[in-house]
């Protein structure tokens, strides 16, 4: 019996729900980097100013984090298969609707509103992974990350794409921004149509119950996760907003600077896909790899602001690999504070929750910066320095204080056998709706 129970657990956790990871995250990032290359249409088309602009990057990495925060507990009402179609269904809606936008309202309504969806779906999402691949965890939250910046990178390239397609000589911006919802509504189709999937938690039911994020605030360790992570996603936004219009300014075309993002993005996929796997291979301490992305992210950045003779494509490429790579390994790096699937999906969703809202500052200030300056020079300074302060803090990521950190945290202890799958999770919460 026991082995039946192995084998079924093996094979449900295998190469079909992997394709669906990658599918559902492959859209979580479209609907933000399609904007960035089509920013002069819609400046001309909507009026819309610099610091507007900025608010269809901020609001839904704002959105992300808020709903990040309330991902879990949303979860155990409607069960982890409900969220994660609720959240794809927020994101249909919200690009389906940048078809019909007549102006910056509606664009920054539904930019919110894919955001909240995005956010959902990452509360739900690492928790989920590390139930279904505990001994793959660093492969699979690298399979997870890359499809996120892959999703990010299909934006950036294939928006501009589609707008000429539609529109000819005048690019059809709304075509281009509304096409993610396509890809939405096939992830959450292929999902829904996913058979119940038996994962076995290390969680008891009452202390499922009793997670929540609130709990975090009293942590330390919490704090200091969301803080690198959201100061580490800061530089991403920003180079999402701005590096397309960077390179609009000396003469390249909406594609060429698409083109650009996409390189960056293609960068982040490999790096994301990469690092963990081969850190994993190292042993658990993280440390290493996390200074040597950050180290690439910081010679990217000293290149743009020195305007070193360096070509675009290494910047691109530096600069993908840094980000790509730490936010995957950020991404284990919470996971691994606890063992218990759900407390440390948790636990990644408030790191999600607070660093999405902090990087969602980083447009704003890179923008006033360009806005006040006329350049982006200071900008990349800024983040530049992001980086450095971010240097030492990664050394306190020492894996054998793991424990200590998060002691007390989700009253956490070891999980026990005999805990309740995923699917029991979602019969449960259909029985309490």
């Amino acid at each position: 019996m026991k082995a039946a129970q192995a084998s079924r657990n093996s094979r449900d956790g295998g190469i079909a729900f992997a394709i669906v990871i990658v599918l559902v995250a492959l859209n979580l990032r479209a609907f933000l980097t399609s904007s960035s290359p089509l920013l002069e249409p819609i400046r001309i088309a909507t009026g819309i100013g610099f610091h507007a602009v900025a608010l269809l990057t901020v609001l839904p990495m704002f959105a992300m984090g808020a709903t990040s925060l309330f991902g879990a507990a949303v979860g155990q009402r409607i069960g982890p298969r409900g969220g994660v179609a609720l959240g794809l269904a927020a994101i249909a809606v919200a690009c389906a609707s940048r078809y019909v936008a007549g102006g910056a309202a509606a664009l920054l309504w539904s930019a919110a509103l894919a955001g909240a969806g995005v956010g959902l779906v990452q509360a739900l999402m690492p928790g989920v992974v590390k139930q279904a691949y505990p001994a793959r965890i660093g492969v699979m939250t690298g399979l997870y990350s890359a499809a996120i910046m892959g999703g990010g990178g299909l934006g950036a390239m294939a928006s501009p794409w589609v707008a000429h397609a539609f529109g000819g000589a005048q690019p059809d911006w709304h075509a281009g921004l509304a096409i993610w919802a396509l890809l939405a509504v096939f992830a959450l189709l292929y999902w829904l149509n996913m058979r119940r999937i038996e994962f076995t938690s290390a969680t008891e039911g009452p202390e499922l119950r009793s997670l929540s994020w609130l709990r975090c605030f009293t942590s330390r360790r919490a704090w200091l996760l969301a803080a690198c992570f959201g100061l580490i996603n800061g530089g991403y936004t920003s180079l999402v907003a701005w590096l397309p219009h960077f390179y609009a300014q000396q003469g390249w075309t909406a594609q060429q600077g698409g083109s650009v993002l996409a390189l960056m993005t293609a960068a982040q996929v490999v790096s994301a896909l990469a690092m963990p796997a081969i850190a994993r291979s190292r042993g658990r301490d993280l440390r290493p790899w996390l200074l040597l992305t950050l180290a690439a992210q910081l010679a990217g950045f000293c290149a743009l602001t020195f305007d070193a003779p360096v070509p675009a494509v290494a910047i691109a490429i530096l600069l993908g690999f840094g980000l790509g790579g730490a936010f995957s390994l950020c991404m284990v790096l919470a996971l691994d504070h606890l063992p218990d699937p759900a407390q440390a999906g948790a636990l990644a969703g408030f790191m999600q929750g607070v660093g999405f809202m902090i990087a969602a500052l980083a447009p704003f200030v890179t923008g006033w910066v360009r806005e006040h300056t006329g350049g982006f020079t200071l900008a990349w300074a800024y983040l530049a320095t992001v980086v450095v302060v971010l240097l030492p803090l990664m050394l306190r990521f020492d894996p054998r204080r793991y424990a200590d950190a998060t002691a007390g945290l989700f009253d956490a202890r070891g999980g026990r056998a005999g805990a309740p799958s995923i699917a029991a999770l979602d019969g449960a919460a259909t029985r309490k709706v």
